[in-house]
């Protein structure tokens, strides 16, 4: 599986509570992103998490930087603590055709108790990796 350092949202990001990807992906300098092909986006598990109830990714998308007006445009839903074990991947399979918005990010929602352990990388990939 291809991961490219301009496309990733969150490299091992420790999560120890709501917020955003430590990246967001400006589309005016990735251009052409996916141009005719459906872009795979990977969200997966790099340590196991603890303590919380679930987890909840959303891509959100806006005009501005600040994502002051952002909007979601896909989402995880909640994954139970109990499938986030390392290699585990949130199910997002791959980023949106046709929006409207010059910036992409995660937002990571944390339901229960905040986690202690628990990382993630998340970004655009090649293509989705399977096993046999």
């Amino acid at each position: 599986m291809l991961i490219d350092k301009e496309t990733l949202f969150s490299n091992r990001q420790a999560i120890t509570g709501s917020g955003p990807s430590q990246n967001d992906i400006d589309l005016g300098t990735a251009r052409d992103i996916g141009s005719g092909t459906p872009v795979a986006l990977l969200i997966q598990v790099t340590e196991a998490f603890n303590n919380l109830t679930s987890l909840e990714a959303t891509l959100e998308i806006d005009d501005n930087e600040t994502f002051a007006s952002s909007r979601a445009v896909a989402t995880t839903g909640p994954v139970p603590v109990t499938d986030l074990t390392v290699g585990a991947e949130l199910p997002i399979d791959y980023l949106p055709r046709g929006t409207d918005g010059r910036y992409m990010r995660l937002v990571y929602t944390v339901v229960g108790a905040a986690p202690t352990a628990g990382s993630l990388i998340a970004g655009a990939v090649a293509g989705h990796q399977s096993t046999i």
